[in-house]
């Protein structure tokens, strides 16, 4: 059996397409949680500030983590 945030990098994925309404928000916290990014390259890459990739991520992590 599967402890509550054992799931697999396609799990995460799906709960992430499913639950985050916002595309940005949504390529946001992949690049975050699937691929390891730091909040200073993902500001760069995003054309963001790093508070304002922290609030994002923060914000949806926290939705996500209510759905595992």
């Amino acid at each position: 059996m599967k402890r509550k945030f054992d799931l697999s990098r396609s799990e995460i994925s799906v709960l992430i397409d499913e639950w985050i309404f916002s595309e940005r928000d949504r390529k946001v916290l992949k690049r975050r949680l699937l691929d390891g990014i730091c909040y200073e390259p993902l500001a760069e890459e995003f054309g963001l500030s790093v508070t304002q990739i922290k609030s994002i991520v923060y914000k949806t992590q926290e939705i996500i983590f209510k759905k595992m």
